[in-house]
């Protein structure tokens, strides 16, 4: 699998990521065992976390691969800080105290000295920047992590936070920002990723098939094994299930009948290509998913089918 430089940094990551944020909860050991086999025998490297994920089972049951179906040496290990649920309902703390807690704990789940990156999760309103990004310096001189970067940032957000992080003023620079992006959510076109190409940093794409809509599965209604139809994902899939979307999703199998592949094949590769991003992060319910997604790594998409893809999908028309 082809791997792809992480903005101006020496970091180099697949450009399928393997997301694992049902691992451990909806995912048991078994079938993520399998997913990680499946995405290792493809060439990819790049496993992506979170703290917060299955409230820190994801790294465990990631830990217990390592050193038994991976070395640690082999892999490329994102994680992200700062989201809990500590009280029953979602909060955000990126206070310099909290995240380093959750750094420690993360380390300690997955069994390993340090990750290759670690981002912040979320925006906090409430808490200096300049205090959070403390946290990443300090992250990084200690030698538990080798790059940082931040999640789901606007763009003024990102842009006043890798403007602190100077390295010219002895900061650790950002390396990275994870976004939603896909053909059902194309926002971060306006500012997000104009501004991670200005300021030299790499972008990471999560939920690049519309949280699954573009894989067809849900034009003739909500499967009963789906994500759709689980109490966990339900409400995280419905904004895509409205009309506008529905039209895209048609025009996306449209686009894979003519060419001869799936739908996932055509929604991955548009936004794989797209400018500025490093690598799209790919969270399967199952191996045989999985190894659909993977199958992109031999395809590229027409221009005439991209631009088609494009002007139907375009943030203009809503």
């Amino acid at each position: 699998m082809e791997k792809r430089t992480l903005g101006h940094s020496g970091l180099k990551v697949s450009r399928i990521g393997l997301g694992t944020m049902t691992w451990g909860r909806d995912t048991d050991e078994h079938e993520a065992a399998n997913q990680l086999r499946i995405y290792l025998d493809a060439g990819g490297s790049f496993i992506d976390t979170a703290a917060v994920y299955g409230d820190g089972d994801s790294e465990r049951v990631i830990g217990g691969f390592l050193g038994t179906m991976v070395s640690r040496d082999e892999v490329t290990i994102a994680s992200k800080a700062g989201i809990s649920f500590k009280t029953g309902e979602r909060s955000i703390n990126n206070s310099r105290a909290s995240l380093l807690a959750d750094l420690d704990a993360s380390l300690e789940r997955l069994g390993v000295d340090y990750l290759d990156l670690w981002q912040v999760h979320q925006w906090d309103a409430e808490t200096p920047l300049e205090e959070t990004l403390s946290a990443l310096d300090y992250a990084v001189s200690s030698g538990r992590v080798r790059y940082v970067g931040v999640s789901n940032f606007a763009a003024w957000q990102l842009a006043r936070a890798a403007t602190i992080q100077n390295p010219y003023f002895g900061k650790v620079s950002l390396t990275s920002i994870q976004s939603e992006y896909s053909l059902l959510n194309r926002g971060v076109e306006a500012e997000v990723l104009p501004a991670a190409s200005e300021v030299g940093v790499g972008v990471l794409v999560w939920s690049p098939l519309g949280r699954g809509v573009l894989t067809g599965k849900y034009r003739s209604g909500i499967p009963s094994d789906s994500r759709g139809a689980s109490p966990h994902f339900s409400g995280f899939i419905a904004p895509y299930l409205e009309h506008r979307s529905r039209s895209i999703v048609d025009a996306v199998s449209i686009a894979a009948e003519g060419l001869g592949y799936s739908p996932t094949e055509v929604a991955l590769c548009w936004v794989r290509d797209q400018p500025s991003v490093a690598s799209a992060i790919v969270g399967a319910r199952t191996g045989a998913q999985l190894r659909g997604a993977l199958s992109v790594e031999e395809i590229e998409i027409p221009l005439q089918v991209r631009e088609a893809l494009d002007e139907i999908s375009s943030p203009k028309l809503i």
